[in-house]
């Protein structure tokens, strides 16, 4: 009997298995899945549909996995904030079905993700709902409530991780603040002010890759953590991301209204901690903010 080759073997295995098995590339995209993954999340990879294509048309449709929310995309800004961040995590996932998960993740250097899923529905589930409410009240201790992103406490936890962790470097950062935004509450209100922070973050995240970190300081200051990205490649997203802002037009109401925003870029320096770094990304928003605005200025200085 002559051997068969190992990975054209484990792939059988997955097709052939119970349990659902899928592949997402590095830019988040379905590139394979199993039968078992196919029928409980009504999908078929076709080289284009992404994770969060995938989750808006389940949620839509109220099929796949049960997310309870309202606000489907302020969901997927705080799943973001931890999806692709780890090279490994596990959590429990409800399917519409009545199934009950255990999701795992595995995420290669290269940004590949290998998700794998076992049917735990036979368990028992006496301390489910206790356990369910922790992980809750977890995660909205990270998240900023109203944008979805992660908040200042987890944004730095994110940036210590990747100031930490050889295989992230090189590390920029980018600080973020929206020009002029005190005018927007004053002459429009704060609840249109809030419209244009959630729009912000939308295309911050649009613009930015599943292992970037997105995370909102407070008031209108933004923070994007980027790994493995040198001084040239993280401007060229920071200032893709100027010039997607100066296009939006958040407020329906207000169709002619439009916001910028300034930014101060800096690559991390080996040895650096968490506080010089963002001081010298702070340095550099201030001279953006000083030279006119609707700009990305860089601290490109040697150590």
């Amino acid at each position: 009997m002559s051997e068969s080759p190992l990975p054209q073997t484990l792939l059988a295995l997955h097709e052939a298995g119970p349990n659902p098995a899928a592949l997402f590339d590095v830019n988040d995209v379905l590139r394979w899945a199993n039968k078992a993954f196919c029928e409980a999340f009504k999908v078929q990879p076709d080289g284009r549909l992404g994770w969060a294509d995938m989750v808006r048309a389940n949620h839509a449709s109220g099929q796949g996995a049960v997310i309870e929310t309202d606000d489907i995309e302020a969901w997927l800004a705080a799943t973001g904030t931890r999806r692709g961040k780890l090279p490994y995590r596990a959590f429990e996932s409800d399917l519409a079905d009545g199934r009950w998960l255990w999701v795992s993740e595995t995420l290669l250097p290269d940004g590949w993700m290998l998700l794998l899923a076992m049917d735990i529905t036979a368990l028992r589930q006496d301390a489910r709902s206790l356990r369910q409410a922790h992980v809750k009240a977890l995660r909205a201790a990270e998240t900023d409530s109203l944008t979805g992103l992660a908040n200042r406490r987890q944004g730095m936890k994110l940036l210590q991780q990747a100031l930490g962790a050889a295989d992230q470097w090189p590390l920029s950062i980018a600080m973020l603040d929206l020009d002029h935004f005190k005018q927007v509450n004053d002459q429009l209100g704060h609840a249109a002010g809030d419209q244009v922070l959630v729009d912000f973050a939308r295309q911050l995240l649009a613009g930015t890759r599943r292992e970037d970190g997105c995370v909102r300081l407070g008031g209108e200051e933004f923070l994007l953590i980027l790994p493995a990205a040198a001084l040239g490649q993280a401007g060229v997203i920071v200032e893709r991301l100027l010039a997607k802002v100066r296009l939006s037009r958040p407020l329906a109401e207000q169709p002619e209204f439009g916001y910028r925003c300034s930014g101060g870029l800096v690559e991390a320096r080996w040895g650096e901690s968490a506080e010089a770094l963002l001081k010298r990304a702070d340095e550099a928003l201030y001279r953006a903010k000083a030279q006119g605005r609707d700009r990305v200025e860089r601290d490109d200085a040697p150590a």
